[in-house]
Order: C-alpha cells, then sequence, then structure tokens
C-alpha cells in the first residue's frame, strides 16, 4: 500500500472530524466522554463478563473535544464521517498487523493509544514492590471521585492525582460548563472493572494503560430554569476507558509507606496527599507524579446505553 494512498486517506478522515466537531453538541461526565449517541463496538462492552452490544449507531468522541450525536439532522453526515474513520482504521491495523507479524507473543498493542505495551509481570520485575491489586483500587475509587467533583463543578480535590497538563485541560472543560450555566448530575456509579493492560516508557516517564469498565446514570440541568438539556435521569450507561498512569522512570513503590504522604517538593514539610493539594505550610501544589502514578490522559472506548 502506498505511502500517498495513506496520506489521503489520513486527510479525509481528518476533515470528517473536523467537520463533526462543528455540528455535534457537548457530552457529559467527568471530560464530557459520555454522550447521547452510543459508540465503540460490540467488542469493548463483551470485555466485562456480562456486557453485550447494542444496535445503537456509532459516535465518535475523543479526550480532546466536547461533542456527541443527538440530532437526527446530522445523522447522515455523522454516518459518512464515521464510515470514512472506519475504512482509515481498517486499511492502517491491516498495514500494522502484516508489519507486526513474528513480533513477541508477550506484548499487546493498545490501538487507542497507538503503542506496544509490555506485560505488567515484566513491570513487577522492575518494582518488586509494585501491587497492582491496590492500585487498581485506588483507580477505582478514583473514578467515583472524579465524577463526584465534576457535579460539584470543583475538581481542585483530585488535583493530586493528575499531570499538570491532564488537569488543566480538564479543568478548562469545566469552566466552559459554568459560563454555560449548567450543570452535569452524575448518579448510580458503579466501576464493574478495572484492569491493567500492560506497560511501556516514554519522554522519561513510565505509563501504565489501564482499562475501565463502568456504569452510570448522567444528565444535564439548566442552572436557572432545571431544565433537561441532554442525558437522561433513568437510562444507564455502561462505559470503557483507557487511562495512562505515568511516574518518572526509575521510581519504585516503598514498603510499608503509604503512598498518600509524599514530601512538599518546595519546603520539604510531610503532607498527608489525601487531604489538600497544597501544602499547608508554604501553599506549593503537590502532586503524586514524582512519587506515585499520576493520570495523564483519558480515552473513551465505547458507550452503551440500557434502559
Amino acid at each position: 500500500m502506498s505511502k500517498t494512498f495513506l496520506r489521503r486517506l489520513f486527510v479525509l478522515a481528518l476533515c470528517a472530524c473536523l467537520v463533526l466537531l462543528a455540528v455535534l453538541p457537548a457530552g457529559a461526565d467527568f471530560g464530557d466522554y459520555s454522550g447521547d449517541s452510543d459508540y465503540g463496538s460490540s467488542s469493548d462492552w463483551s470485555s466485562s463478563s456480562d456486557w453485550s452490544s447494542s444496535d445503537s449507531d456509532w459516535d465518535w468522541s475523543s479526550s480532546d473535544s466536547d461533542y456527541s450525536s443527538s440530532s437526527e439532522s446530522s445523522g447522515g453526515i455523522s454516518t459518512i464521517v464515521v464510515g470514512a474513520i472506519i475504512v482509515f482504521i481498517a486499511i492502517v491495523s491491516t498495514s500494522r498487523t502484516k508489519k507486526k507479524k513474528g513480533a513477541s507473543g508477550g506484548t499487546s498493542w493498545s490501538a487507542a493509544a497507538n503503542r506496544k505495551l509490555k506485560p505488567m509481570t515484566e513491570y513487577q520485575q522492575l518494582d518488586e514492590n509494585f501491587d497492582e491489586t491496590e492500585l487498581t483500587s485506588k483507580l477505582s475509587n478514583l473514578y467515583v471521585q472524579m465524577q463526584d467533583c465534576w457535579q460539584k463543578k470543583d475538581i481542585s480535590p483530585i488535583r493530586p492525582y493528575c499531570t499538570d497538563a491532564f488537569f488543566t485541560q480538564m479543568d478548562n472543560q469545566l469552566q466552559r460548563k459554568k459560563q454555560q450555566g449548567q450543570t452535569n448530575y452524575i448518579e448510580r456509579i458503579a466501576v464493574l472493572s478495572v484492569n491493567l493492560r500492560g506497560w511501556c516508557q516514554e519522554g522519561g516517564n513510565d505509563v501504565l494503560v489501564a482499562r475501565l469498565n463502568t456504569r452510570i446514570v448522567d444528565y444535564t440541568l439548566n442552572d436557572k430554569t432545571g431544565e433537561l438539556v441532554s442525558g437522561s435521569k433513568t437510562k444507564e450507561k455502561f462505559m470503557v476507558y483507557e487511562w495512562d498512569l505515568v511516574r518518572t522512570t526509575g521510581t519504585k513503590t516503598e514498603k510499608d509507606k503509604p503512598m498518600q504522604t509524599v514530601n512538599c517538593p518546595n519546603c520539604g514539610a510531610p503532607v498527608e496527599i489525601n487531604a489538600s493539594a497544597k501544602c499547608p505550610y508554604c501553599g506549593s501544589v503537590i502532586t503524586l507524579e514524582e512519587h506515585d502514578f499520576a493520570l495523564n490522559a483519558i480515552r473513551a472506548i465505547s458507550q452503551e446505553t440500557r434502559g
């Protein structure tokens, strides 16, 4: 397959995304990953033992955009756009698959993140005190806390658990929601499973990729009128996300020491990271990135609505 042909397909897919951005409204839940239309494939939904595919149309979603399909008028455009994107992804994936024949069976491929991942057993060899069960439990709790903060329109409590870039991106989206005079309500939250898919090293960091299967009920109301803007108060959304977690390469888990207690990078004082994102002595903002894994990106893989 020629590089020229691939470039043309990429340009087509890019143009299609720009059109879709122009016609679709904002999404919901933390980071605006859920929407009024389902998206993703049945294989994503069936990754959880009790999930099944639905007959809903596909929709496009990304961590850098605030949109989802909701109106019949955009149906024709969405079909064309998604068709172009699917064709492009299928062709590129086929090309990559051919190139990867003969590769080690110990690695996995994260198509959403476009990266090859090493098995977690290898990471545990680098950090003998790393506890996968403990980390997945923390991620489950963090997901619930994130949704609560999003509804309250104040994500400062989760500041320690995010990188600077990711926190700024999410906070900017939240500020736009405030300006619109809307509140996103997230209820009946359940984390069905959290699995670490693998790891790699990028830009001086260790990167872990986690797959979360969750259930939520979310809807957005107008703050002044109480009118329903989007979503449903009764329908459940089954979401699949991929999270990127990063920490400085070479950092190791300290045995028998609470991960929540760190030293302020400015004044050196011991700080309970769960209590605040700021040092109570000097006011410096503290994150876990230099001490433990911090959330650096979220990718919405699929959504299925039931009810």
